[in-house]
């Protein structure tokens, strides 16, 4: 992102990781500005959702909290938490 930097609570590998466990499905990633609203059942979604473990958003600054469904699913695929499609777009997520 040039010289923007994104930064996100850690929980969010390990709450991200539960959440898609209990879900035991595919979840499409929704990724999506801040400013814009993110599309309903998404990871996106679920990372600014006052129902998930921190309350609200997992972004640490304001202005810059977005593209949480972006940037969180591939950090678990390489972790070997999760697996996603690689399609062209609407993109989806599961627990492994």
């Amino acid at each position: 992102m040039g010289s923007t930097t994104l930064r996100y609570r850690i929980e969010a590998i390990e709450d991200l990781h539960a959440w898609l466990v209990a879900r035991a499905d595919w979840v499409l990633l929704g990724a999506a500005d801040e400013k814009k609203p993110a599309a309903a059942d998404t990871v996106e979604a679920w990372g600014r959702s006052t129902d998930n473990p921190v309350g609200g958003w997992y972004g640490l600054r304001n202005g810059y909290r977005e593209r949480f469904g972006m940037y969180l699913p591939p950090l678990l695929e390489k972790l070997g938490l999760a697996e996603l499609t690689h399609d062209a777009r609407n993109n989806s997520m599961r627990a492994l």
